[in-house]
């Protein structure tokens, strides 16, 4: 175990999480994976180890700070990318059960590369529209948790995300800096979805220090049957009221 992986495993335990060797010989392979993968396709801007470890890791790992994943949580990660935050997740987290929906065929082969290089058990990988699987009756409304890094603004995002939620679950958006004005604008979406903002937490990388957000939304009851929109809608034409 290297200086990189001794921070990952001290700033995890931080948070309250305990990686074992085993863990964090399945990061290093991530990582590896990443940065092959990467030259073949864009999957990351950050290449560089320590930057991967705190930025896309640490950063995914976060959020066990917003919702209890012990136990057997059943986790949609929608817009997943490379794979943030839930294959990190994923690791720190065995027994979660993970949905990965993503739009782009090629992402999708990288993260089931992932999966069978981890021997990831339990992890779902489906190539398709967030708005066309959340139709689909074994999606909708069936998840503890729902997941989305910085995809897109959160009136756009609620409308992507919520209607995976079971009535009781809920949704964490993480975002980056100032977020004042993106809340605001999106209390509309969170009423027409059965939502309800709980909290918003405030946090800092632990070496670039820069700011990030966890934004906390309960699903208060089924999804409405007007949601989501036509594919693209929901981004084009985000639910903003009057």
């Amino acid at each position: 175990m290297d200086s990189v992986q001794t921070w990952l495993r001290e700033q995890a335990e931080a948070i309250g999480i305990s990686l074992n060797e085993g863990q964090l010989e399945q990061f290093e392979l991530y990582f590896r994976l990443l940065v092959e993968w990467n030259e073949k396709m864009n999957l990351t801007g950050i290449t560089e180890r320590a930057a991967v470890y705190e930025k896309h890791f640490y950063d995914s790992l976060t959020v066990s700070l917003a919702s209890d994943l012990r136990g057997e949580v059943a986790l949609a990660d929608i817009g997943s990318g490379a794979g943030f935050p839930s294959i990190p997740l994923k690791i720190a987290f065995p027994q979660l059960k993970i949905t990965i929906v993503d739009s782009l065929a090629k992402r999708i082969r990288f993260l089931e590369e992932v999966g069978s290089s981890l021997k990831l058990e339990g992890v779902s990988c489906i190539h398709g529209r967030a708005e066309d699987v959340a139709r689909l009756p074994a999606h909708r409304d069936r998840y503890d948790v729902a997941t989305a890094r910085a995809v897109a603004r959160l009136a756009g995002l609620n409308e992507l995300c919520l209607p995976f939620v079971r009535a009781g679950g809920s949704f964490v958006a993480m975002k980056g800096s100032d977020l004042s004005e993106e809340i605001e604008e999106s209390r509309f979406s969170i009423k027409q979805l059965n939502g309800e903002l709980q909290e918003v937490k405030r946090l800092e990388l632990p070496i670039e220090r820069s700011e990030r957000h966890l934004v906390l939304i309960r699903k208060v009851r089924p999804t409405p049957q007007s949601y989501p929109r036509k594919a693209g809608v929901p981004l084009k034409m985000p639910l903003l009221g009057t």
